[in-house]
């Protein structure tokens, strides 16, 4: 079969309410939790872009993810500008009708915008690198109804695991196993590349039945029905980076993890440091003279950075500065003696003076007064910490006012 990459389109299902990532997306889609300067998805939805892709269809339920998702991305054009992808890429959206799983969402979009081309799926909180090229292709050859992109991890409890033949056949698929009862340590990374023909699948009087029942999720009812009425369902084993970045923690390895070894174009800053991995970004005149400041500082000791390092555009950083493997965002504000060490400080934070933050992530417009202490904790966005409070292993919602002097721990703040 003779197929074109820019014919293929992608479908991301984006539906639920991503509670293991709370309290970062009680007001925000997962899909557009910022990580590294920019919203999560953008890394995977240019992964696929850059290698011709032109069509991406959210599979959105929820105003939550609709309004997150639209208002960051419209039709395409900001996006295409940005990464100067010609001719522009094009963004669609599901219309409002309610899914009742992920693969519902697929069938929805695939139904109403007359998809009758090879479909690949992606996951909305997922990073990875991808040959569809070559994932294509094996497709093909094998001629499946479906081919899952599998990749041999550890710790498969949180994940479908896969048990394939030698041809790569996937036997039996098993959903969040317990460890001991997994039949390979092949977990599904939530990547398909779909046949035309599953629109039949979805059409056929079993899989109606099964929406009716409100079960049309990929991993625990569709991928099961396929392999257990005989439809050829194959995997496809990935060495390539994977990240799900569903948990706070997830968000932190990945974060680090690519910080680490992203080329420096697709970071998005400059070098500021030409033996480490330090980067301050921005291109305007105000911005450019926000870089020279840090750099100046930088090189007189007054910003001391272990590790590799982000910095946003328009970042206005103090002195006593001590950052390690982490990512500030645009716009921040960092007064003077300030810890960072592996964490993500979003856009327009204030860090008031002596604040020390470890293995935590800092939602956006957050203020933290002088004197505070953050470790292994989550605050979501517009949150005020009050001054010398102390929070640890703590999950703070939106909106919430900490008092001068609180002690924290272990603690969700709702």
């Amino acid at each position: 079969m003779e197929w074109k990459i820019e014919d293929v389109k992608v479908i991301i299902p984006i539906g639920g309410e991503a509670t293991r990532l709370r309290p970062l997306t009680i007001e925000t889609s997962k899909a557009t939790v910022r990580l590294l300067n920019r919203p999560l998805i953008e890394f995977s939805i240019y992964e696929l872009a850059k290698q011709g892709i032109k069509e991406f269809i959210f599979g959105v339920r929820g105003y939550v993810n609709y309004r997150s998702l639209f208002d960051t991305f419209k039709e395409g054009i900001g996006f295409s500008a940005r990464y100067k992808i010609k001719p522009r890429v094009h963004f669609k959206y599901q219309p409002r009708v309610d899914s009742v799983g992920n693969a519902d969402s697929v069938r929805i979009n695939m139904d109403y915008y007359r998809i009758n081309n090879i479909t690949l799926i992606i996951q909305g909180d997922n990073i990875f690198r991808l040959d569809v090229k070559k994932l294509i292709n094996y497709h093909l050859e094998k001629k499946a109804m479906m081919t899952i992109v599998l990749k041999k991890w550890d710790n498969v409890e949180e994940f479908g695991v896969a048990d394939v033949d030698n041809a790569l056949r996937i036997k039996r698929f098993v959903e969040k196993p317990k460890k001991e009862e997994a039949p390979s340590n092949l977990i599904n990374t939530g990547i398909y590349v779909l046949s035309p023909d599953i629109k039949k699948v979805f059409e056929s009087e079993d899989v109606i039945k099964m929406r009716e029942e409100g079960k049309m999720d990929f991993g625990k009812d569709i991928i099961p029905y396929l392999i257990n009425h005989d439809y050829p369902v194959y995997g496809y084993i990935t060495e390539d980076i994977w990240f799900d970045v569903g948990t706070p923690d997830r968000y932190l390895d990945a974060m680090q993890t690519l910080l680490a070894t992203l080329p420096d174009s697709e970071i998005g800053g400059k070098r500021i440091d030409e033996d480490k991995r330090i980067f301050v970004q921005g291109t305007s005149p105000d911005s450019i003279r926000r870089r020279n400041i840090i750099i100046s500082k930088y090189k007189k000791g007054k910003i001391k950075v272990e590790g590799n390092a982000l910095i946003g555009r328009h970042c206005q950083i103090g002195n006593g500065i001590y950052i390690e493997n982490s990512v500030i965002d645009n716009f921040t504000i960092v007064k003077n003696n300030v810890k960072i060490v592996k964490s993500s400080i979003m856009d327009r934070v204030y860090l008031g003076n002596n604040v020390e933050i470890q293995n935590s992530i800092i939602g956006r417009h957050v203020e933290i007064k002088d004197g505070v202490k953050i470790i292994n904790s989550v605050i979501a966005d517009d949150v005020t910490i009050g001054e010398n409070s102390e929070i640890v292993n703590s999950r703070i919602y939106p909106h919430r006012v900490i008092n001068s002097g609180s002690k924290l721990h272990d603690t969700m703040l709702t």
